[in-house]
């Protein structure tokens, strides 16, 4: 049995219990009131976060909207243009003169 205790590494055995000590204090300290108040604020502060960043975002999908149905009516404005202008290159294209004759 003496065998064995001659055998423990003391370097190790004291980071190991460190280790138990931080971690029970550590559970200790994240679970106090005071931690449970500075997890409240921070929680608070993510939803305040986020209310913002959904206001922008509703800004911004509106605007791109507007900018789409802009350029939707650009679109058809052109297009109507340009069928306009085909048609009357038809109505050119259909007119012919007559010679004139020579006196």
């Amino acid at each position: 049995m003496m065998d064995m205790f001659c055998k423990l590494d003391g370097k190790k055995t004291g980071i190991f219990a460190a280790g138990v000590l931080f971690g029970t204090a550590g559970i200790k300290i994240l679970s106090s009131k005071d931690a449970k108040k500075v997890y409240v604020s921070c929680t608070a502060a993510v939803l305040r976060a986020k209310e913002c960043i959904m206001r922008t975002v509703s800004v911004i999908q509106e605007n791109a909207e507007d900018i789409y149905e802009e350029a939707l009516e650009v679109n058809e404005k052109r297009a109507a243009e340009e069928t306009e202008f085909e048609d009357e290159s038809e109505a050119r294209d259909d007119f012919q003169e007559t010679p004139v004759p020579e006196v």
